[in-house]
């Protein structure tokens, strides 16, 4: 099994390679792959996201980083599995 995760904090999932998930990783039995969403950003400061339209509080993820992201591990045998909010 292949488990893909994009992350602005991919240093947090450091401990994926320790305990259990770390012998099955090592054993062949899974592979994790953690990709930064920054090193798909194009601006100087690496930024993936953008103040909301109309202002307000919080920040919106601007979609052409993800799409970029996402284009960069998808293949035709890919399931996506999108975590959001609403935990949907």
């Amino acid at each position: 099994m292949k488990i893909d995760v994009i992350s602005i904090f991919p240093e947090y999932l450091a401990p994926l390679k320790l305990s259990l998930l770390g012998k099955a990783q090592s054993a062949g039995l899974v592979d994790i792959n953690v990709t930064n969403l920054r090193d798909f950003s194009t601006g100087v400061h690496n930024s993936v996201d953008d103040t909301p339209y109309g202002g307000g509080a919080g920040m919106v993820m601007l979609p052409e980083v993800w799409g970029r992201a996402i284009d960069s591990i998808i293949d035709d045998e890919t399931d996506v599995i999108i975590l959001t909010p609403a935990g949907k």
